[in-house]
């Protein structure tokens, strides 16, 4: 597992998208800053609060020159049902084979009723046009989250 840090270059990756297109990091260097947030598992109520808070800033993501894309391990049909439910404005990334999650660092042991398990651990990286990780949000709560990080967007 990675242990990533302020100021690191983030790792290059390539996935597939609701889009239809792979999105690969390093096609946005020197053109745009990136949000890439890691989240546990489509359409349930923390993980929807969060998509939705990101689609509700989203125009102001774009105005400061910022892509969002998430990523969890759900496949692309089930992202694209909850792209469609709900009308995320910006692309859900699938790391069905983990590897994003590991290089970033975010697959994690977690513990939820007294039962531990392997799972992404809800977090968010600002990558600067430069490739560049600007900060990590880790411990997200996911309420004020998507304002926090377009807060820090505009500073860039």
């Amino acid at each position: 597992m990675a242990d990533l840090k302020e100021g690191q270059e983030a790792p290059d990756f390539s996935l597939p998208a609701t889009d239809g297109k792979h999105v690969k990091l390093s096609d946005f260097k020197g053109k745009k800053n990136v949000v890439l947030y890691f989240y546990p598992k489509d359409d349930t109520p923390g993980c929807t609060k969060e998509a939705c808070s990101f689609r509700d800033v989203s125009r102001g993501f774009r105005a400061a020159g910022a892509e969002i894309f998430g990523v969890s391990f759900d496949d692309l049909n089930s992202h694209k049902k909850f792209s469609d439910k709900y009308e995320l404005p910006f692309p859900l990334l699938t790391d069905q084979h983990k590897s994003v999650a590991k290089r970033y660092g975010v697959y994690k042991k977690k513990s939820l009723y007294g039962r531990s398990f392997m799972g992404i651990a809800r977090t968010t990286f600002l990558i600067d046009r430069d490739q560049k990780i600007r900060k990590i949000f880790t411990n997200v709560k996911v309420e004020g989250h998507a304002g926090e990080v377009l807060t820090q967007v505009k500073s860039l």
